[in-house]
């Protein structure tokens, strides 16, 4: 089988400003060309993020979402939210904490301790 993940997509009104709050989060750079319909991030290596403008709003929870991992995942929660991100709420469940968080379009995403 020679299959791979290539992207990871994220729907949104404006891809060049979710891309800049990724790419922040993240410490990648968005790559070139990025505009308000459409922007990446690590497109040349690795799985890429891919930000696509689309015309409407996000009206439920994701179906799939990104689980991120820090050793100082609340100090990561705090600069998340200082980016842009909601906190939403913390877990700790069989052994494992995690906070989940909103980015700015209101996509969902986990940081946890790990």
């Amino acid at each position: 089988m020679n299959i791979d993940i290539g992207a990871i997509t994220f729907d949104c009104r404006d891809a060049a400003d979710l891309a800049t709050f990724w790419s922040a989060l993240l410490g990648r750079t968005v790559d070139d060309g990025a505009s308000s319909s459409f922007a990446t991030i690590s497109r040349t290596s690795g799985v890429a993020l891919m930000f696509v403008e689309v015309p409407e709003p996000k009206a439920t929870k994701n179906r799939v979402h990104l689980d991120l991992h820090a050793p100082d995942w609340k100090d990561e929660v705090e600069r998340a939210v200082a980016l842009g991100a909601t906190h939403v709420a913390d877990f700790d469940e069989e052994g494992t904490a995690w906070a989940t968080l909103l980015d700015p379009e209101g996509n969902e995403f986990d940081i946890a301790a790990g």
